[in-house]
């Protein structure tokens, strides 16, 4: 085939092979089998292999392409992709539309779902694609290009070539995908994602872009951050020209103009929302003209002409089938409702806890009653009472023995658990060493759940030590291990041995002692020798100790298993000794509290940040309290610090503080 001729079949295939692009991701009507398209992929990548020169960087060709990274490029965004006010009633909504009413002359507002996935921007100049970056901090975020690339819906050419166009979506993942994502994984042994938003945050962060493509991502635009060549007087404008150009815009944007129907959008919105084929977890409400939004303006942290509305936990009944027992690594035993399958928040229930015998006897449950069940946040299942009594039988009463091993069961004065009394309770010794390797703790990669299960159950590790005496030789008798898999196994636990020895002592599961309070005590104390050496009095002078907790750690301390088995780490090389770190005193003596989901830090990274530069971090909300960190799905905290007037930030302006960096914003009010 000569070049000229080449050329034109490679024009006609990408076109067709757009068309049918848009057809299946955008207007969900494919016209074509999926072997068809296939066929059509194969000719075109042939041509461009025969003629490299043809090879544009829009063909459909490089959706699903290229080497896996090493890591992510940061990447600065020049207009901040900020956050919302949330509310949470329809007297909150009103109370915005009468200020907006009082500030503006006739306003209109768009009212749209709130899309439950990753926030992204889309950076095409002369109308290619030429970046994809997460929000990160709404000031920095990561290269992800190559896994943008791989969401079918995106276009990676627009039709009109504007010398700049910035664009912000939701990357999601709909409920269909993350079912059959969840499956895989369990036959893999797999941990799996705890919902689509989480499905698809891990998704678009896959350093292979191949793995990314196979998670089926999709996508809805609902922003002009930044354009040139263009001007817009409206966010529906903004909207109507995002879909002119190809885009998967926001669904079912609607322009109103009073609070009668905002209410009436909000309500069809959320009376529909199980329906539909991906998560949202509220309604936004937007002033629609850009130039009545820099009339109205900014608050410090949220743009003052639009709010999001979230909606309540979904609620259902169903019927108590039975109550099984756990117990955890301290000895609490955990009675855990069965029940009969139903779905909350797009996905399938059958289990929740019930935490402890007083919440049992609170509220009267018995094995076949009809229960209300709900996820809090959209995520944890939990029961909240009784909605219907089968009439029948006596309150559930937990076990007086372990179920496990036949201790017997006891309940310390002041507590709500009831325990196994036995420290060698093989439930015990198995949560112990599960709950050692995990991330919080030693973070010990490759010894998850299952394999540290599978390690127990053949007599390899009987105790947390003997995860240091494990070979190569130990794993490769075990199926599932090959050489290399069981080196890299031994490395990642020699590797912790050099861990530092706040995480030693919060992995040591001693009564009271997390992450937090594990940084406290080392960072007074200094060394395992002596932190043993304190006695009660002495810890609960730290701050963030009390007398209770002070003599309970204390006497976990000075258990003879604590000390043999710390005694045994020592002998085996595990780091007994910290080393302080603060990179500043920017936020010396200022108490956080860190709830829901962060954009870009894990939990673990945001209270270590906080700590390097002074800060203290707790676990509950109270009058010390300075800060509460707050990130999507914050639930009760967020509540309790509003009620006490304890002033709420995001990850953008605790970064802002460290780094001494005003909040950015953007001109035209076009950043949301």
């Amino acid at each position: 085939m000569e070049i000229n001729e080449a050329k034109k079949r490679v024009g006609e295939l990408t076109e067709l092979l757009n068309y049918h692009n848009r057809k299946y991701y955008v207007e969900d009507s494919p016209e074509i089998e999926d072997y068809e398209y296939d066929a059509l992929m194969r000719e075109l990548r042939a041509l461009e292999a025969d003629f490299p020169e043809l090879l544009s960087p829009a063909s459909p060709s490089q959706r699903v392409g290229g080497e896996p990274v090493s890591g992510f490029k940061k990447v600065r965004h020049e207009v901040q992709m900020g956050s919302l006010q949330d509310v949470f009633s329809f007297s909150e909504v009103k109370d915005f539309f009468d200020r907006i009413c009082q500030e503006v002359d006739e306003p209109k507002f768009t009212v749209e779902p709130k899309i439950d996935g990753l926030s992204c921007s889309l950076e095409y100049r002369g109308g290619l694609l030429v970046c994809g970056s997460t929000r990160g901090d709404g000031f920095v975020g990561e290269d992800v290009t190559a896994n943008i690339k791989t969401i079918g819906s995106i276009p990676l050419e627009l039709k009109e070539k504007l010398p700049l166009l910035e664009v912000r979506g939701e990357v999601y993942m709909p409920r269909s995908v993350f079912a059959k994502l969840s499956d895989e994984m369990e036959l893999n042994s797999e941990a799996p994602f705890k919902n689509p938003r989480n499905a698809a945050a891990g998704s678009l962060r896959q350093k292979d872009p191949k793995i990314a493509a196979k998670r089926r991502l999709d996508i809805f635009c609902f922003n002009v951050q930044r354009a040139e060549g263009i001007e817009f007087s409206s966010h529906k404008q903004t909207l109507d020209y995002l879909k002119s150009q190809g885009f998967k815009v926001i669904p079912k944007y609607t322009l109103v103009e009073s609070f009668e129907e905002i209410e009436r959008c909000i309500k069809e919105i959320g009376e529909n929302r199980f329906d539909l084929p991906y998560d949202i977890d509220g309604v936004v409400i937007k002033l629609d003209s850009l130039s009545d939004r820099e009339q109205v303006g900014y608050t410090a942290k949220v743009p003052k002409w639009a709010v999001a509305y979230k909606f309540p936990p979904e609620e259902k009944v169903t019927k108590l089938r039975d109550i099984e027992v756990n117990v955890g690594r301290t000895g609490a035993i955990t009675p855990v409702a069965v029940f009969d399958t139903v779905t909350l928040a797009g996905t399938s229930v059958s289990r929740a806890t019930l935490h402890n015998q007083d919440f049992i006897d609170e509220r009267g449950i018995r094995i076949g009653d009809m229960i209300t069940v709900r996820k809090a946040g959209d995520i944890i299942p939990e029961v909240l009472g009784v909605a219907e009594p089968s009439g029948s039988g006596e309150p559930y009463k937990l076990p007086e023995i372990c179920p496990v091993c036949g201790a017997k069961a006891i309940r310390d004065e002041g507590e709500s658990a009831l325990r196994c009394s036995n420290i060698d309770c093989p439930a015990q010794v198995l949560r112990r060493i599960i709950y050692f390797a995990s991330k919080p703790a030693m973070n010990i990669d490759g010894l998850g759940p299952e394999k540290a299960k599978a390690l127990y159950d053949s007599g390899l590790i009987k105790t947390i030590a003997d995860i240091y005496r494990l070979t190569a030789n130990d794993l490769l008798s075990l199926e599932g291990y090959k050489q290399k898999s069981a080196e890299n196994l031994i490395n990642a636990i020699e590797n912790s041995k050099t861990n530092s020895l706040d995480r030693l002592l919060c992995g040591l599961g001693i009564k009271n002692i997390g992450s937090a309070s594990a940084k406290l005590l080392c960072d007074k104390l200094g060394d395992m020798d002596s932190i043993l050496k304190a006695d009660a009095e002495e810890i609960a002078k730290i701050d963030g100790f009390g007398a209770l907790t002070a003599k309970a750690v204390a006497d976990s301390l000075s258990e003879p298993h604590i000390r043999k088995t710390i005694e045994a780490l020592k002998e085996l090389g595990v780091n007994m000794s910290y080393e302080r770190v603060a990179s500043s005193d920017k936020l010396s003596g200022k108490i956080f509290v860190i709830t829901g989901t962060l954009p870009s830090l894990k939990r673990d990274e945001a209270q270590a940040l906080i700590e390097r530069n002074g800060g203290t971090v707790k676990s509950s909300v109270s009058k010390k309290t300075d800060f509460v960190l707050a990130g999507d799905d914050a639930g009760s905290k967020l509540s309790k610090a509003k009620e006490l007037g304890v002033a709420v930030i995001d990850e953008a302006e605790l970064l802002s503080i460290i780094n001494d960096k005003p909040q950015n914003e953007s001109i035209g009010g076009q950043n949301i």
